[in-house]
């Protein structure tokens, strides 16, 4: 039987095993020179030659970043301006049911939510002529619809807990409601901003169910080719580019990390 000393990094050890085992095989096998992703044959970078002349790997995965990034800005906008309502407005008829409607994207499956927003589309397609036929737009407007949900959270948790006196001391030294909210309010925040926006784009980038139903010819999103492909078979150009995203994820983590040590006071790193 292990002391005590021994079983919280022996936990830890399985713990991280469990969570990044999976990852570092796949960025192992993505420079595998056989075209079994389960055998090894020797070394070789020829899975990134032939991912970089795959257009369609290529064209899903600029459609996906365009997308995320488009959601997540929508997103951005509309959960601030929900959290702002939410936590300035506390009192104002319908807050509780625009409260959980606003919540209702976080617990409703991705099923649901798909098979609504296609009816919704085919409808307002049938009366209003708009949006035609399904492809990027339907997308971002199905993936800003989620998103808000998650970036609403972010934010009203930020502001819960801001204090108010520095906007009334602003106001106070004769500061407009705009000026102090954008001299203020903004930059306090900023962090949950980010934050909330770095959730939507995640999100957006990795939903496959609910773009399944929204999509249409033409406008396949990375994880809709991923997983056509692996239904026929894992191809070793889908690891070269799993361990491309796990590269540029792993360099923002390291860069974010960086900052926050040199933004960290002299005192707090003795």
């Amino acid at each position: 039987m292990f002391s005590r000393g021994w079983f919280l990094p022996i936990a830890a050890a399985l713990g991280f095993s469990f969570l990044y085992a999976p990852i570092v095989s796949l960025v192992i096998f993505s420079f595998n020179e056989s075209s079994l992703v389960t055998v090894w044959s020797g070394f070789s970078t020829k899975w990134y030659a032939a991912l970089f002349s795959d257009p369609q790997l290529l064209g899903a995965a600029w459609l996906s970043l365009q997308i995320a990034a488009l959601s997540a800005t929508i997103a951005l906008v509309l959960g601030t301006l929900a959290a702002v309502a939410l936590v300035r407005f506390r009192r104002f008829r319908g807050r509780t049911l625009f409260a959980g409607m606003v919540s209702a994207p976080l617990v409703m499956p991705d099923v649901i939510t798909g098979l609504s927003l296609l009816l919704l589309f085919v409808a307002m397609e049938g009366l209003l002529g708009w949006p035609q036929g399904r492809g990027m737009l339907t997308i971002v407007i199905a993936h800003a619809t989620f998103c808000t949900a998650y970036v609403c959270v972010v934010v009203q948790s930020r502001l819960s807990d801001f204090d108010r006196s520095l906007e009334e001391a602003a106001m106070d030294l004769g500061a407009s409601p705009v000026r102090t909210f954008f001299d203020i309010t903004l930059p306090i925040i900023a962090p949950a901003l980010v934050s909330g926006w770095l959730l939507g784009f995640t999100l957006s980038l990795d939903d496959l169910v609910i773009a399944s139903f929204v999509s249409g010819p033409g406008s396949s999103t990375l994880p809709m080719v991923i997983f056509s492909k692996i239904r026929l078979g894992v191809s070793p150009d889908v690891n070269a580019l799993a361990t491309i995203i796990i590269g540029i994820v792993a360099l923002g983590v390291l860069a974010a990390t960086i900052l926050q040590l040199r933004a960290r006071p002299k005192k707090a790193r003795g």
